[in-house]
């Protein structure tokens, strides 16, 4: 006898053997040139996020080449980028039943790039070994004589991932042409064979070399083997445009070499805003060069704006930094005014047109070039308007590009946390122009709220020809004696330079300490301070020195220690009426720059000798209650102790405003207040601080709403174990407002009659109702209650948890509280191996706490080969708070209920596993959370969501869905449609066409000495306007005498009762019959609206019987009689042969 013995061998998978390697070619327009270029050569180029260098030196990305031309007028075509080409995806799957073809539409193209490919190539043996495969792809191009085969392209080799390779297709016809791909082999239909094949793109390549003068471009060679295959998406760190910048100007040291500047330029790159601006200003190409004309920016004040940017301040991190920094990228056209304000933004200035050139008023500090008091202006008026608080924000989020964040978005939260405390938390998001660096951000943040909070105030006044000493931008001081509350500014009465004596036009009053100063005006207008070292009358000042040119009705300003020296910027001059000019300027800090650059921070004087407003009251809040029929309020509310407030003003005015008719008015030192209120409705709270001198607060307001609560607008409901949580809400919160929930078994069928018809539960915020039943819903019904009355009812539907393993874990702690759980359920001690224990509990007894038990269990455990098996039965009787509870208890592998009537030994209910199986079941109620039949698939299911499947259905009752799809359904009984059908083809005779009259032999008929009507056709009437058109022609005539027809289509009852006639047409031979008869198409023939049970007919009309005519309807060879009816603009139903 011979053995053989069979070796089993592992498959053995070969390496793949096919790989893409395509090499992407792309040329990328960075900006317009020249530019300074990369930063760091390739490790300033990113793909996908990665430096194709790492900062070592290290290659990260390879396979990546570069060529880049800076945007020079005479730069030559980039190396290696001899065509231009332009990619379209398709993305298409081409399978041996359907190819796929495309159209080319690029008139220049010169040559095609298909790029083709599989999705895996490779086959199974019946080892289980992959070996190579093959498949053929056959491209086909449209000429005007037809398609002609271009290539066949056979793919042979191995591969698991997707392969993809190029086609080059030359001698192409004109454009636009179709171009095809499909596949020869035949589609793999089993698991061992994988050959799917796709089409990637196309490509329009048009052979021209380009030199893209004046325009910074970089071509990129990207080995796609070498570089993962990836998607390549460029990124670029770079230096941009050279641009106009001071010939005395270093931009890498930001110096300027010395005091002045004689106007010439020089082209270098630099990020500083003023001469990015200019040269957007400037430039004849890209920026408003042509437009500009001879009027140009004003160079001179850019100068002056760049070097306030270049200033070092601190970066946030211990350093230093620029102050003000441009990076920008502007890559889509947008208004020039725009961009021109995103510039100015930055730089904090703004554009002004002088009238001469464009000019640029920079917020930042300056000397002030003139002081205006009540006695130089006309009428001796300032006009003050501030700034509402709603503008005052005190918190700013910065967006801007983070290059510690990879160069995307950051966000800088800047605060200003006094300003929070004092006003409430009012946000700002801006995004920072040109902004890299978070330092910048931070002072952008902390400039806006900086001017917001300290630059509140604007005036308005007139002067004379003083109006012309100053342009809009610069700085003066403004003296305003109603303002301070004292004597700060006027005219100069006598000047003794002597005794060093000004004798001013009004008194004023001094300090007994502290160093005060005269402000006044040399002879070449520029301002000058003296100190003022005496005051030996009311009217007269001794000062430490005499400037030249002080005069009679010379300008003085006083300034004072207590006082603050108000300074404001001009924003516009006007002419006005009376032949002076208009002014508006704006509060001016010049503290604000060294609070943004440096975070200092500078006393606080006032700026007027007045006492200060008391500050509004806070925390205003009222409660209402009702008694007796009266209704009762108490407001109360807080004030800071250091506001100086003597007493409150507490007013009451009927409806949503503090303008109602005043129902109540009371004055209380203590900061809460009871009133009584009229009656229901609403009303205003308003309560102001008054301080000694009598100054009110501004009023802080309350509304009240005296009237029974709204309704819950939302319930939210929250399934348990037997039990549901119901938590109502209302539209705006209420602390008084509390809720009462009534409960139903069923929907009632009028919410509101819930009192009557409901079980009432109790009053809260929120309800826990148990006992529920688990599967059903149950309503509740639930409104709001507060002191003044009761709101409607709002229902709410609810039902507890359906899942049937949270409940079965549920009675798993039930049970396991019992004495009979533990008893069977716990194993009582450790058997040894082959052992076998029968044991038995019959027992009634009192536990410690008095309460009655009784039990009656048998437990069966058994030990072999280390495996445990128990089976145990028990009743029991347990004695629980909540009272008596008795229960009856099963443990086993296998549970089964066995009928063994006449001999039946199969159990007709079995549980093991945890699985119930049964075979017939008589069920009144069924919850389950799915059903599933049996059968792959099944045939029937039921899933949780509400959605039922089932292959076959006989449904005898009513059918009801709001939406879906019918398909291959056949209506055997009639049917009604209440709105609209719509339907793409509609076979049948619908309108039961008839035919009238004669029949049609061989396609024609006539009469013969038959005068009068005779019906042609009769046509069911309808609900609806319709066209009728047929293929038919009536043809009349009458040779040799002379004959009349009509053609008429009549639209009557069944009854013979005429309803109307229309003519189609009218036929007269003349006499002797040389007239042409009638030819009339019947075609496009209204059918208006007449119901059903009336009928459309077409009659033929004949004059005169004693003289022959013939009649007859003339059909185009080989056609049969057809009608269409439709509705207008709609074909609606064809009729079959009449």
């Amino acid at each position: 006898m011979h053995i053989f013995h069979h070796h089993a061998q592992t498959p053995h998978d070969k390496p793949d053997n096919l790989r893409s390697s395509q090499v992407l070619s792309v040329m990328d327009v960075v900006s317009e040139g020249p530019v300074a270029g990369l930063v760091d050569g390739l490790k300033s180029v990113l793909i996908n996020g990665t430096p194709v260098l790492g900062p070592d030196g290290q290659v990260n990305v390879q396979g990546v080449s570069m060529h880049f031309h800076a945007g020079t007028a005479d730069q030559p075509p980039l190396s290696g980028f001899e065509a231009s080409a332009r990619e379209k995806l398709i993305n298409a799957d081409v399978t041996a039943q359907y190819a796929v073809t495309r159209t080319v539409d690029g008139k220049e193209t010169d040559r095609l790039r298909l790029t083709l490919g599989v999705r895996q190539l490779f086959s199974v043996n019946k080892k289980g070994e992959t070996q190579d495969a093959s498949v053929t792809l056959r491209i086909l191009i449209r000429h005007p004589a037809g398609w002609k085969t271009e290539k066949d392209i056979t793919v042979k080799g191995r591969t698991h991932e997707p392969f993809a390779f190029s086609v080059i297709l030359e001698d192409l016809p004109a454009a636009p042409f179709d171009v095809r791909v499909t596949r020869i082999t035949p589609d793999s239909t089993g698991n061992r064979l994988f050959n799917k094949t796709f089409w990637s793109s196309y490509t329009e390549i048009t052979d021209v070399r380009q030199c893209y003068l004046h325009t910074a471009v970089t071509g990129l060679k990207i080995d796609s083997e070498k570089s993962g295959n990836q998607r390549a998406e460029r990124n670029y760190l770079m230096r941009g445009r050279l641009v106009r910048v001071p010939a005395n100007y270093d931009p890498v040291t930001r110096r300027y070499a010395g005091e002045r500047w004689n106007g010439e330029f020089k082209e270098a790159w630099t990020d500083n805003p003023a001469w990015c601006l200019y040269d957007l200003l400037m430039h004849p190409r890209y920026g408003l060069g042509q437009r500009m004309g001879i009027a140009d920016a004003d160079k001179w004040a850019l100068y002056n704006i760049a070097r306030y940017c270049d200033e070092k301040v601190s970066d946030g991190y211990g350093g230093l930094e620029p102050r003000i920094r441009c990076n920008a990228w502007l890559t889509r056209q947008r208004k020039a005014f725009d961009v021109i304000g995103d510039f100015c933004s930055m730089m904090r200035c703004m554009p002004v047109w002088s009238g001469q050139r464009l000019t640029f008023i920079q917020d930042a500090p300056s000397d002030v070039v003139w002081t205006y008091t009540r006695a130089s202006v006309a009428g001796g008026q300032f006009h003050y308007s501030f700034s509402a608080l709603k503008d005052r924000h005190n918190a700013v989020e910065v967006r801007f590009i983070d290059p510690h964040n990879n160069w995307q978005p950051s966000i800088e939260l800047v605060e200003d946390r006094e300003a929070i405390k004092r006003y409430g938390r009012n946000l700002l998001k801006v995004d920072a122009f040109g902004c890299t660096s978070r330092g910048q951000a931070h002072r952008t943040g902390l400039w806006i709220i900086q001017t917001e909070l300290l630059e509140t105030q604007t005036v308005d006044f007139c002067v004379g020809a003083e109006g012309l000493r100053h342009i809009p931008g610069d700085v003066f001081e403004i003296c305003d004696n109603d303002y301070a509350g004292t004597a700060t500014g006027g005219r100069i009465i006598a000047a003794e330079p002597e005794k060093k004596l000004l004798r001013l036009d009004q008194p004023v009053s001094l300090p007994e300490e502290g160093r005060a100063t005269l402000n006044l005006m040399s002879e070449t207008g520029q301002p000058v301070t003296v100190s003022v070292t005496g005051h030996p009358e009311p009217d007269c000042v001794e000062v430490d020195s005499m400037p030249e040119g002080i005069t009679s009705f010379s300008v003085w300003g006083l300034k004072l220690p207590g006082l603050r020296q108000r300074l404001f910027r001009c924003v516009a001059i006007r002419e006005s009426e009376n032949g002076g000019y208009a002014v508006t300027a704006l509060q001016h800090c010049p503290e604000k720059q060294a609070r943004v650059d440096e975070g200092r921070r500078f006393s606080e004087n006032p700026a007027s000798g007045h006492a200060m407003l008391p500050p509004a009251v806070r925390h205003l809040h009222v409660s209402v209650s009702a008694s007796s029929g009266h209704i009762h309020a108490i407001a109360r509310w807080e004030v800071l102790r250091t506001s100086g407030s003597a007493h409150f003003d507490v007013r009451v005015t009927r409806g949503h405003d503090a303008t109602g008719y005043l129902v109540f008015s009371h004055t209380t030192d203590r900061p809460e207040c009871a009133f009584t209120l009229p009656e229901r409705g609403s009303y205003t709270l308003s309560v102001s601080s008054v301080n000694e001198a009598g100054q009110k607060s501004e009023p802080a307001s309350a509304g009240i709403t005296v009237a029974a609560p709204e309704a819950p607008v939302s319930i939210d409901v929250t399934p348990g174990y037997f039990q549901v949580t119901l938590v109502p809400h209302q539209a705006v919160y209420d602390a008084t407002v509390r809720y009462e929930f009534w409960y139903a078994g069923t929907r009632l069928a009028d919410a509101q009659q819930a009192e009557s018809q409901a079980q009432y539960l109790g009053e809260g915020r929120c309800w826990i109702k148990d006992g529920l039943m688990p599967g059903n819903v149950h309503y509740f019904y639930i409104r709001s209650v507060n002191a003044l009355g009761k709101s409607a009812f709002t229902e709410q539907a609810a039902r507890p948890s359906d899942k049937a393993e949270d409940y079965l874990a549920f009675y798993k702690g039930k049970i396991s509280d019992t004495h009979l759980g533990q008893s069977l359920l716990t194993k009582m001690e450790q058997l040894s191996e082959g052992a076998t224990k029968i044991g038995k509990i019959e027992k009634s007894w009192k536990d410690t706490e008095g309460r009655l038990n009784s039990q009656w269990s048998v437990r069966l455990e058994q030990m072999k080969n280390g495996q445990y098996c128990m089976a145990g039965f028990g009743m029991g009787i347990e004695e629980k708070p909540e009272g008596m509870q008795s229960q009856i208890l099963m443990a086993a592998d296998r549970v089964a209920f066995v009928n063994t009537e006449n001999g039946n030994t199969v159990p007709a209910l079995v549980i093991e596993h945890n699985d119930i199986y049964f075979r017939e079941a008589l069920i009144k109620h069924l919850r389950a959370v799915s059903l599933i039949s049996s059968g792959s698939p099944p045939s029937f299911s039921l899933t949780p969501d509400g959605r039922l499947s089932a292959k076959k259905a006989d449904i005898s009752g009513t059918l009801r869905a709001t939406s879906g799809e019918l398909e291959n359904v056949t209506i055997k009984d009639s049917c009604t449609i209440e709105g609209v059908l719509d339907a793409k083809q509609i076979t049948g005779d619908i309108y039961n066409v008839q035919s009238g009259g004669v029949r049609l032999p061989e396609g024609a008929f006539s009469w013969s000495d038959k005068e009068g009507e005779h019906v042609l056709f009769r046509i069911a009437g309808e609900s609806f306007d319709r066209i009728l058109d047929t293929n038919l022609t009536l043809m009349a005539q009458c040779r040799r005498k002379r004959q009349q027809f009509k053609l008429i289509i009549r639209h009557h009852h069944y009854q013979n009762e005429i309803y109307k006639d229309v003519q189609l047409a009218y036929a007269d031979t003349g006499n002797k019959g040389h007239a042409p008869g009638m030819s009339y198409k019947i075609n496009g023939i209204n059918l208006p609206a007449i119901g059903r049970s009336h009928v459309h007919e077409l009659i033929v009309y004949v004059g005169n019987s004693k003289r022959f005519g013939r009649v007859w309807c003339y059909l185009p060879p080989g056609e049969a009689p057809k009608f269409t009816a439709y509705r207008a603009g709609r074909s609606f139903v064809t009729s079959g042969e009449v």
